[in-house]
């Protein structure tokens, strides 16, 4: 008996084995609540999550993925099946849930005001404020009309006059949500564009002005009388200047004095930034009890009764954006916001939202009014203002598209306010706003009509996209299809292949020497002669970083790109090699998103009129550049990320039609070993050995030499190839095998075209022959023109370059032993001089050798239905090397633009 009693719930312990008990594991219990909230969590943030991969290829932001989720869990969808809201969402657990989204909001309202940089606004202040202005003064007044109609049919809140009333609907309709802004303009690439620093400026000015409007209907609808609600609103303009003149500079010195402005907040900083959000939030806070909406509530007038995100958004808008201190900080808590509280908030809102009220035409002739206004206001107001700023029509229809993208915040913050139904319009109104906006933009505003404008604007053409120097254009195309040679070099910058790019830049323009001499000063004085050093190429380098969903990301770019090409550690490398190597070049960083690397690559490379575009393989094999954990990746795993073989396909595809490309992949070039195993820990007998074991200072390469393999297939790309390996070969520390393979199926070459081709080489000069044999080179794929230019540059060979390059014909079998034939003469080329500074192995990558698998541009080409592999990508002789292990190099090349001729 006494067992039985132990055991029985009503006298024993509360059971603690959970499930295993037969215990709910969802029940809501005041004394436990955080059991429930887990679940509700997991719920919520896997709605979001859900809905955010398929909005994202539709471009669409994130906030619409968390909108949609809390609408989905609200009375519109989940909550209509049975029991599911007494199961998850119960109305006594919602003040837990209530208070967690809330101090999310709060923090979600600092980073909006971190990414508001004044300085933006004061830099285009005639643009912002007349743009800003017309963007809000028409749309406010058309939203102050349609209030009247919605205030007598829809609303049941008397104690609130039409007059408040009006005023938040006027404010709703004209506000513009900054963030969503900043998203939509970087997913498109116009944040440096005029029309989207104009937009910027203008959305600056916009949300500011704004939320001062959201205090003052806050104000007012708090507090029961006109001189209380004036009262608030000083206080709060006075808690304002109090930040600004009396916490920001001690809040600044504090920063310098711990070097938390220029090199990223140290964990005490952001306590203290995040103490100093609370403290403002808990002075500026107060919403009273809506008895018809316990969601919204929050109950208790606060300090000043305005709301507590007012206070996170003014301590945000004072923080400091020198030194990038805004986006270090942003990086430091952005993360758990957007991914835990955010969507926390926003199902909230969707518990609030029952699109089922809108049920009959009324309703919907309203919510469609609603819309209306909503357009035509801002479209219409900013597109007037931008073409008053002498702005063309078609981007001043596009700043009004632009200007009409709204968000939830401003609505949710006053939901009280508003009866459900009318909430429930306001936010299909956001919705339909938001998600219209980036479709309006690209047909606007296409990626032709940018170019087309940028272009005239710089004087290239007129309007009608004829050529104003025609002459000129058609010049420089005939000199570039004639000279063979790399004169402009445009590199893809990445900091794990710095070296090699380093070393092949170096050995592809010799540097040659001239004197000349300076007049004196004085007529008594001798004249000097000054040694000039210069190289014959001009490089122009760009690094990517990617941008992501992070406000941190788009932060980036507001802040400014040319900002971070003048202190990029790696563009400053490559300027600085320049320097000590008297090499001409330029470097800049754009911030882009993964799929726009290729692209925006080539892009760069047809505005500077590169001939060559050399991309290196990262050493991780992906995307990113992480230092944090560098260790060399195998080669198993280095050439199997999907998304970098798409970004080199992608690569080449586009640079087919602009200029030569070359995938280098680097393999100790320029005598830089790198290990390939994860470091082991060294263990020794006693502290003295190991101090004596520690790496030592390592010396220069003493044997500088490089040694180049070529097997020559033909083609297109093998005759670019060619020339680029004779240049390399210039190098008097660059040897060369050149080896024309020669299949045992395959005719030789008749002996009119062995005839044809020494015809060429009668001439003195040996390097105006060569010029010549080039120019004159067959431009078909045959093996009698192949063949052709084979001899010619062979017998044209200068002398200085005879007795380092070694041409020679190679017959192998065909079928499945010529790859292995092909290999072992390259086994035999390279990698045999251990202790010299890199062998190379040259490739083109759709050479004409039937037998060989084809390679395609694009991932569409790809076997697998679409995934690209490492034979597609860079050719199946390249791909066996690789597997192989060879010991060099390798650089696959492709004919582009002129090149494929």
């Amino acid at each position: 008996m006494a067992g039985g009693e132990l055991t029985g719930n009503s006298t024993g312990a509360p059971p603690q084995a959970g499930v295993l008990e037969g215990v709910n594991p969802i029940v809501y219990t005041p004394s436990n609540p955080i059991t429930l909230f887990i679940v509700q969590a997991i719920i919520v943030i896997i709605f979001c999550q859900l809905l955010a991969y398929p909005l994202r290829w539709l471009h669409q932001p994130r906030v619409i993925a968390e909108v949609l989720g809390g609408i989905l869990l609200g009375p519109t969808v989940m909550m209509r099946i049975p029991g599911f809201e007494a199961a998850i969402f119960p109305p006594a657990s919602m003040p837990v849930f209530n208070n967690v989204a809330n101090l999310g909001l709060i923090i979600f309202l600092f980073l909006v005001a971190l990414e508001v940089d004044i300085r933006l606004f004061t830099q285009n202040w005639k643009a912002a404020l007349s743009v800003g202005m017309a963007g809000m003064i028409l749309p406010f007044g058309l939203g102050f009309a349609i209030a009247w109609g919605l205030y007598k049919e829809f609303h049941v809140d008397e104690a609130i006059g039409f007059g408040v009333f009006g005023l938040f609907i006027g404010t709703a309709l004209a506000i513009t949500a900054f963030p969503v802004l900043c998203r939509i303009l970087s997913e498109l690439n116009l944040l440096r564009s005029g029309v989207g620093v104009t937009v910027l400026a203008a959305g600056i000015g916009n949300d500011v002005t704004g939320w001062v409007l959201l205090a003052l209907c806050v104000a007012l609808t708090n507090n029961s009388s006109g001189l209380a609600a004036l009262w608030a609103l000083l206080c709060c303009i006075g808690w304002t200047l109090f930040l600004i003149f009396a916490i920001r500079p001690p809040f600044i010195w504090i920063l310098k004095r711990t070097g938390s402005l220029h090199n990223g907040p140290t964990q005490g900083m952001v306590a203290l930034t995040l103490l100093m959000v609370l403290a403002s939030s808990w002075f500026t806070g107060g919403l009273v009890s809506y008895p018809k909406d316990p969601i919204h509530t929050l109950t208790g007038p606060g300090i000043i009764g305005v709301h507590p995100i007012f206070g996170a958004f003014l301590v945000g808008l004072i923080c400091p954006h020198d030194g990038g201190f805004a986006i270090k900080l942003t990086e430091k808590i952005e993360d758990l916001i957007s991914v835990l509280f955010l969507p926390l908030y926003f199902a909230l809102s969707g518990l609030k939202t029952n699109l089922g009220l809108l049920n009959d035409g009324i309703t919907w002739g309203y919510c469609i009014g609603v819309i209306a206004c909503a357009f035509a206001g801002k479209i219409i107001g900013g597109t007037l203002a931008a073409r008053a700023n002498k702005l063309l029509w078609r981007e001043s229809f596009t700043i009004g598209a632009l200007m009409s993208c709204k968000g939830l915040v401003e609505l949710i913050v006053l939901a009280g306010i508003l009866s459900e139904t009318t909430f429930s319009m306001f936010v299909v109104m956001a919705l339909v706003t938001t998600v219209a906006t980036t479709p309006m933009t690209k047909l606007l505003y296409p990626k032709w009509y940018q170019t087309k404008v940028e272009r005239w604007r710089k004087g290239e053409i007129d309007w009608d996209g004829n050529e104003l120097n025609p002459s000129e254009s058609l010049q420089g195309g005939l000199k570039k299809g004639v000279d063979s040679q790399i004169r402009r070099l445009m590199v893809h910058l990445r900091l794990d292949s710095l070296p090699s790019l380093f070393t092949f830049i170096t050995i592809l323009s010799p540097e040659s020497v001239t004197k000349k001499q300076v007049e004196p000063e004085t007529p008594d004085a001798e004249s000097t002669e000054v040694i000039i050093k210069k190289r014959p190429l001009e490089v122009h380098g760009m690094r990517i970083l990617e941008l992501t969903d992070r406000t941190s990301s788009v932060m980036h770019l507001t802040e400014g790109e040319d900002f971070y090409s003048l202190r990029d550690p790696v563009v400053n490398a490559f300027r600085t090699f320049s320097q000590l190597h008297d090499v001409a070049v330029s470097g800049r960083v754009a911030v882009v998103p993964a799929d726009s690397y290729a692209e925006t690559l080539m892009t760069q490379a047809h505005e500077v009129s590169s001939d060559f575009a050399l991309i290196p393989w990262g050493e991780s094999g992906s995307m990113s550049e992480d230092q944090s954990f560098p260790v060399t990746a195998d080669t198993n795993e280095r050439f199997k990320s999907f998304t970098h073989l798409d970004f080199i396909s992608q690569t080449l595809e586009k640079a087919s039609a602009i200029c030569n490309a070359g995938i280098f992949i680097d393999n100790g070039f320029g005598g830089i070993t790198k290990p390939v195993d994860r470091p082991e820990l060294q263990r020794t007998k006693s502290a003295i050995s190991i101090r004596n074991q520690a790496d030592v200072a390592v010396l220069p390469v003493a044997n500088k030499s490089h040694h180049v393999f070529f097997p020559f297939f033909g083609g297109a790309d093998d005759r670019v190839a060619l020339r680029i390996v004779l240049q390399l070969a210039k190098n008097p520390h660059v040897s060369a095998t050149i080896v024309r393979i020669n299949s045992s199926e395959k005719e030789k070459l008749s002996s009119t075209a062995k005839s044809a081709a020494a015809s060429t080489t009668t001439t003195e000069d040996n390097s105006e022959t060569n010029k010549t044999a080039v120019s004159s080179s067959p431009v078909s794929g045959t093996d009698v023109e192949d063949g052709a230019l084979y001899a010619t540059l062979k017998s044209s060979l200068p002398e200085d370059l005879a007795t380092r390059v070694n041409f020679s014909e190679a017959d192998v079998p065909a079928g499945k032993e010529e790859l292995k034939e092909i290999i072992l003469l390259a086994q035999q080329a390279v990698g045999n001089t251990r202790d010299n500074a890199g062998d190379v192995v040259v490739l083109g990558r759709r050479n004409a050798k039937k037998g060989f698998a084809e390679v395609g541009g694009s991932s569409s080409s790809a076997a697998g239905g679409g995934v690209p592999d490492l034979k597609t990508t860079v050719g199946e002789v390249a791909e066996r090397l690789i597997t192989t292990g060879i010991r060099a190099s390798l650089l696959v090349i492709q004919a582009g633009g002129r090149g494929q001729a």
